[in-house]
Formats: C-alpha cells, structure tokens, sequence
C-alpha cells in the first residue's frame, strides 16, 4: 500500500482525538495535520517505511549509479531512505536488551516507521504517540496493513501527559521530536512511564553552547519547522534532573552531512536543506544520540 492509499484510508473509529493542552501545542498539531512534504512520502513509498528524521551515515555512490540514467533520482531516492532507516536502526541498537514481552514507547512517533522497525526488530510492543490525528491515522493504518495492529498502536495525545501506567516501559524514545516541548516537562515523563533500569534514548538536532548562541541558522530552522530547537547542554541538565542518568552521548554531525548534502541535489528539496548544511559545518549546529538510564 503507497502513501496515497494511506492518506485515504478512512480513520479508524476508536481514534480519540483529545483538545490540545495550550495553543501552541493546537499549531503543531495542525503543522503536522497539514504536512504532506514528498520528502517524507515518497521515501517511504520505498518499502513502505514512513521517516520523519534525517539519515546518517557514508553515501553508497555506486548504488546511485549514472547520473544520466532515467531512474537515477529513484535510485537517490532509495539512497535517501536507506540512510533514514539507517538512522533509527542506530537508535534501536541503544535501547538495551529488549524482550518480546517488553513495551517501547515512540513520543513523537508520526507515521511510525521507527515504530514498525522496533516491533520486526524485538517482537514486541510498541505504543507512538503523536499530537496530529492524520499521523496516528496514517501509522495505524500502516500497522493494520501490516497485520501487526494488535502490536504496534499510534495515540492523539501529548508527550508530556502519555496514558501509560508508571513504570510500564522497557524503553522510550524521541527520534527528533524533543525540539517541540519543555525538556523539564517531556524527562520527568518518560521517567515516570520507565521501569527502573530503562533506557531512554533521543536524537536530536541541537544548538552547541561553545558557538555562543543559536546561530542564525539555527533560527531559520526553528521558523521552518515552527519549534524550538534546545542546546545540548540542557538536555543533559534536565535528564540529570529527572533521574535520567546518560550512558552515552555520541556526536553524528560528521555522519548526517552525506545525507543532507545528497538530499540538496534531489528534487525533494524543501529550501532548508543549506540551513542544516552551514550550521553542521560552522559548528553552531550539532546532531547527537543521547542515551540515559533511569534511575
């Protein structure tokens, strides 16, 4: 099934769609209600995996082949989206030993490839949440296609207030999605649905405190994407405050420029992509795996 037939799909009639919290949470909702870009679409058409975070790692120019050839923007395509797969496999591989008994929590999940990945990967449980109903439509959807819906579910509901008992999970995670809330508010919940002992893990683009401030384009990204991207030194802070105990913190700047200095010659081009490229080389801008233990 393609991303069109998705979208069409009729919403699933036990979808409760609760009213947003504050305003701004009522904007993102409606961003991403509204969000259709073909650089997440069409990625995913590729095997039926829809991202909503960048890639990492070395771009495999041979599968990209003869620029003149006819299916050479398929073929970026595919090398697009093998890079994005790439990038949650990684952080799947950080969430510890994981049972088929166990429970992940995506916060932030949007059309739940990682969601997807984690069940094949582990067999186990997954529960997304999202504050746009068409996502959680879209990933339920997907899931039912995938005969896996009794497994992995998507819910309408805010990050900071889940509706899942304490203590419930084995791991969680935010896959580029912690730049839309309060890091204070977001740590103290995932501690709270944590087991003791659970793992946390988040990438995320951040701004780099030895820069000084948030570079201009770090603000050009803030703007196109409506949120507000934190420094790193605060997620560190407020994941010590909320007995979120980092394990480890690794630096993929140098490993997520291929993806987007291939994805600036694409036609999927959305006009962010040099904001992203000048600031990973200008050291202003940084993407790092964080990954914390619950104490």
């Amino acid at each position: 099934m393609t991303s069109a037939e998705l979208t069409t799909a009729p919403a699933p009639s036990a979808l409760r769609i609760p009213g947003p919290a504050t305003p701004y949470q009522g904007d993102i909702a409606r961003y991403w209600d509204g969000e259709a870009r073909p650089v997440n679409l069409r990625l995913g058409d590729v095997d039926g995996l829809y991202h909503h975070h960048y890639g990492i790692g070395e771009v495999d120019t041979a599968a990209l082949g003869d620029p003149e050839d006819r299916e050479s923007e398929n073929k970026l395509i595919a090398e697009l989206h093998r890079l994005e797969s790439a990038q949650a496999d990684f952080l799947l591989g950080h969430l510890g030993d994981i049972g088929r008994d166990d429970t992940l929590v995506d916060a932030g999940c949007g059309r739940g490839g990682s969601m997807v990945m984690a069940h094949q990967r582990f067999g186990c449980s997954v529960e997304g949440v999202t504050l746009s109903a068409k996502q959680a439509d879209f990933a339920n959807g997907r899931a039912a296609e995938l005969g896996i819906d009794d497994q992995v579910r998507a819910t309408v509901c805010n990050m900071l207030s889940t509706p899942f008992a304490t203590g419930s999970a084995a791991a969680s995670w935010n896959n580029e999605s912690s730049m839309y809330v309060d890091l204070d508010d977001l740590f103290a919940e995932h501690s709270r649905v944590l087991e003791v002992g659970g793992r946390y893990v988040t990438i995320t683009g951040c701004w780099n405190p030895r820069y000084g401030q948030p570079s201009k384009w770090v603000s050009q990204i803030n703007a196109h994407f409506e949120c507000n991207i934190h420094s790193r030194r605060e997620y560190l802070r407020a994941m010590a405050d909320n007995r979120l105990v980092p394990q480890a913190v690794i630096d993929l700047t140098p490993d997520t420029l291929p993806y987007w200095e291939l994805r600036a010659t694409s036609s999927l081009v959305t006009g962010i992509e040099d904001a992203f490229i000048n600031s990973y080389r200008d050291g202003s801008f940084q993407y790092v795996l964080i990954a914390a233990d619950r104490v």
